[in-house]
């Protein structure tokens, strides 16, 4: 929901673990699953995995961080329900003890209480998670996450992608904050005199559906094609997979490219941003996302620094800043006129958030996600990728379209030891953190493509 007037500052949510809050959640977190996200059911390899570490962690011998991937909104409740459900029934199989709660401090995005509801910082503090800004260096938060990997009755878990991006089989690069978090960890045992075992444990997360729906497809392809405008080309009767899948393709990258020409010219007509000439379909779209985000920084004040991913946190940063304001008393109002101005600025950032927010999306202009292996999946989700940014365009909200029940695929990878790091991490910082995070991206891109072997299937219906 858009905040439209001024506020005081954001406040830190304190993780608050209630266990009569995460016993109903446990409880009701099939239905919700089922019935809410459409997830038929939930299957994950390597759970023996986890059980063992789960045990050493309540041995006090192990602390660790489960790094899952992030690639869309439902990805935390489904990691809840496999600590909550498919963990103890593993560890019951194999005889490996196991206390309850199997749970974690999820480490979460303090922005997602300002859209989600004030119910969901409740909510997720009375589940132990803990909050970070993105956009800054916060203290306050990283204090807590740190606190809690070292003193937590639970471990923590945290996706280290730092945003979304709707792609089963495509990763973002990942941010180094895990990594350095794990390291932070193992020097804050060793100051205590503590010399356990510090870990980070990759999951991957992977969406299929359960019956291939190509006519709910063809419907929302159609409606895209309305919207920008296209000439509507509707899939013959009888086709072959491979001109099916050949034809669609084609619709695609069609949308791909007139949503790329309709916001080159926007960009350069009426925000007078150069766009330098270039050939390829990636050149032109990083030149529009730059665009867009130029745009943004010009009004915040900001510099073009670092990575897409960083801008774009920095901008949502200072917006923040500007409507959550430290220096209003939410128990003293501002003058009349002095809130007239202030609710003048809160306006104007909406305004120049939303190509931010834009810029999010131009994920979802692929070409070769599709190509490269054509099937239902990544056809449906290159659509409602296209789908997203014609929705932020029209300026409107809309539900998101259902494409059929889906079923998740949670895979436990193998541990990365931070504490055989230690000595790496004490001659060169920087170089161990970037290091660990490289492997920590290959390990989870690893667990998402298709030849990976799994050892170990558990299926759990909802």
């Amino acid at each position: 929901m858009q905040v439209r007037t001024v506020q005081p500052a954001l406040q830190f949510i304190p993780p608050a673990l209630n266990h009569s809050v995460l016993t109903v959640t446990q409880k009701i977190l099939p239905f919700w699953l089922r019935y809410h996200l459409g997830i038929s059911h939930v299957q994950a390899h390597n759970v023996e995995r986890l059980a063992k570490l789960y045990h050493q962690f309540q041995l006090g011998k192990t602390r660790f961080l489960i790094a899952f991937r992030h690639p869309t909104l439902d990805d935390p409740a489904c990691l809840h329900y496999l600590l909550a459900h498919i963990l103890p029934q593993e560890a019951r199989k194999h005889n490996i003890p196991l206390r309850y709660p199997t749970h974690a401090h999820f480490i979460y995005e303090r922005g997602i209480p300002l859209w989600a509801g004030s119910l969901a910082g409740w909510l997720f503090s009375r589940l132990g998670a803990t909050p970070i800004h993105r956009g800054k260096i916060d203290f306050v938060g990283l204090r807590s996450a740190r606190d809690k990997f070292v003193n937590g009755e639970l471990p923590i878990a945290a996706a280290p992608e730092g945003t979304l991006n709707g792609c089963s089989e495509r990763m973002n690069i990942l941010q180094p904050g895990v990594a350095q978090l794990g390291f932070w960890c193992k020097s804050d045992l060793l100051k205590a005199g503590q010399f356990g075992q510090v870990v980070i444990l990759p999951v991957g997360i992977k969406y299929h559906y359960v019956r291939p729906n190509w006519e709910a497809l063809e419907k929302l392809v159609i409606q895209l094609e309305t919207d920008c405008g296209l000439t509507v080309a509707r899939e013959p009767g009888l086709q072959t997979k491979q001109s099916r899948d050949k034809r669609l393709t084609s619709r695609l990258i069609q949308l791909g490219y007139h949503i790329l020409l309709t916001l080159e010219d926007f960009y350069t007509r009426f925000y007078h941003q150069p766009l330098p000439k270039v050939a390829s379909l990636d050149e032109r779209l990083h030149a529009v996302q730059n665009a867009a985000l130029n745009t943004a920084e010009r009004y915040f004040g900001l510099q073009n620094l670092g990575t897409v991913i960083e801008r774009r946190h920095r901008i949502e940063q200072a917006a923040w800043d500007w409507i959550y304001r430290e220096d209003i008393d939410k128990n003293q109002p501002l003058p009349a006129m002095e809130n007239g101005l202030a609710n003048h600025i809160v306006e104007m950032t909406n305004l120049y958030l939303w190509h931010m927010r834009f810029a999010e999306s131009f994920w979802g202009i692929l070409t070769d996600y599709v190509q490269e292996k054509p099937t239902f999946e990544r056809f449906a989700e290159s659509t409602l990728l296209l789908w997203n940014v014609v929705t932020n365009l029209k300026g409107g909200k809309a539900k998101r379209p259902d494409l059929g029940q889906r079923w998740v695929e949670l895979t436990v990878g193998e541990e990365i030891s931070v504490t055989q790091r230690w000595d790496e991490y004490c001659i060169n910082r920087r170089q161990a953190v970037n290091n660990l995070t490289q492997d920590l991206q290959k390990a989870l891109e690893v667990m998402i493509s298709p030849t990976y072997p799994n050892s170990e299937k558990l299926s759990f219906v909802s």
